[in-house]
């Protein structure tokens, strides 16, 4: 069948007995006694082999990509690296090798490092300046620096079922969502995504988030739960996950599980652009009091950001939240990154500040996650931990950062920038 959005081709994949009356039967002749015949000696079974070890599982080669905005540097680059607690990364490192270490170019270190008890920081250190080379993240136009803004993992109160109070839902990814993996057909669009629906034999983009409310019960997606606050879920939306607090007091936990196509819009942008708010009151908590003030306004400011995120529910025994990488977020430990800049998976030395301070915020953290937001070879989402406190951080950061990307010495870079 055809999928268009540029034209694609896209092959898609059936005994009656009769009686007789008795007879007088004759005298039995005697019955010669059976010659002894010897029993046949037991015949030797052959032992069978024994079976051999199961196979390891085959490693994932690591392609050889391009990453055009690296650049390599020493150790004594990398800035505030020797006084840094290199140690308390390395439980969240230890997750991303549970996905990585199925990769070649990670089998090694992530192997190596299964096997080492807890280190302190100087063993940590020592771990990834031997086996790791440092490369500092650059922009498209050569600079070093970038934004970093924060995220977190949200409570909002609400219900499994449609209620009085719970009325806005959290949709499944519906069935007729189609998502296209462009590097399927184009290898240099690495980490895009075609998404939309089919009309015909053509590929249209999906619903906005503006026509996906206007549909109400016409939408073909199914909803998991329900919240009771249409700005709360709008920023569950964009962090991603979060948990949903039931009428009997237990959490129920939700993560991405897909996204309608449309590029996200900053709603603070806006309202700062309109003279509404002040740049400094357009955090998540400034646009939530806005809200409360102008809730006539409220729907129509939402509507302005076209990107719809669409969930599943998770386990609720997780330690953190799942990311793009797979494996559960640490609270400070983990970012969201672009992943056509920089690898998923990775350790990365962040150099910021705390939100709206000057106060310095240096770290080794690990490239886990990734946001339709969140782009650019110097980018990054600070992932903050669950709740009120984390939302508060999360709400005032917008600093600018730094970042280095450790990748194994043996990693199949190219293209560097030198």
């Amino acid at each position: 069948m055809l999928l268009r959005a540029s034209p694609w081709l896209f092959a898609l994949l059936l005994s009656a007995c009769a009686a007789h009356p008795p007879t007088e039967p004759p005298a039995p002749l005697p019955t010669p006694t059976p010659a002894q015949i010897p029993a046949p000696a037991p015949v030797p079974q052959p032992v069978p082999e024994p079976m051999p070890p199961p196979a390891p599982p085959a490693l994932i080669p690591t392609p050889t990509v391009a990453y055009p905005t690296l650049k390599p540097v020493g150790w004594a680059a990398v800035p505030f690296w020797q006084d840094n607690a290199v140690s308390e990364t390395w439980s969240a490192f230890l997750r991303s090798c549970a996905t990585l270490v199925k990769r070649t170019a990670w089998q090694a270190v992530c192997s190596e490092a299964a096997t080492m008890d807890a280190p302190d920081d100087a063993a940590a250190r020592a771990f990834f300046e031997q086996r790791f080379q440092p490369y500092q993240a650059t922009a498209d136009d050569g600079s070093t620096e970038g934004m970093v803004t924060g995220y977190y993992e949200p409570l909002l109160k609400g219900d499994r079922v449609r209620t009085a109070r719970a009325r806005f839902p959290l949709y499944a990814a519906p069935d007729d969502l189609i998502s296209v993996e462009l590097a399927s057909v184009y290898p240099e669009l690495k980490s895009l995504r075609l998404r939309g629906r089919l009309v015909g034999n053509k590929l249209v983009p999906y619903p906005t988030r503006k026509e996906i409310e206007a549909a109400g019960n016409g939408f073909k997606g199914q909803p998991i739960a329900w919240a009771e606050d249409p700005v709360d879920l709008f920023f569950l939306q964009i962090q991603g996950s979060g948990r949903i607090e039931l009428p009997d007091g237990s959490h129920m936990r939700v993560g991405y599980a897909d996204q309608n196509g449309h590029p996200y819009q900053s709603v603070g942008k806006l309202l700062v652009e309109r003279g509404e708010l002040k740049l400094e009151q357009a955090s998540m908590q400034g646009i939530k009091n806005w809200g409360a003030k102008n809730p006539d306004k409220l729907p129509a400011l939402l509507a302005s950001n076209p990107s719809f995120v669409f969930f599943r529910e998770l386990p609720n025994n997780l330690p953190g939240p799942l990311g793009a990488l797979g494996v559960p977020l640490t609270g400070g430990r983990s970012i969201a990154v672009d992943p056509r800049f920089i690898p998923l998976g990775a350790p990365v030395f962040l150099a910021t500040t705390q939100p709206n301070s000057p106060l310095p915020l240096n770290r080794l953290v690990m490239a886990q996650d990734t946001g339709s937001a969140i782009r650019g070879g110097v980018r990054a989402d600070f992932f903050w931990g669950f709740g009120d406190k984390a939302g508060e951080l999360a709400g005032r950061m917008k600093q600018r950062g730094r970042m280095w990307v450790l990748l194994p010495r043996d990693y199949p870079l190219t293209s560097v920038r030198r």
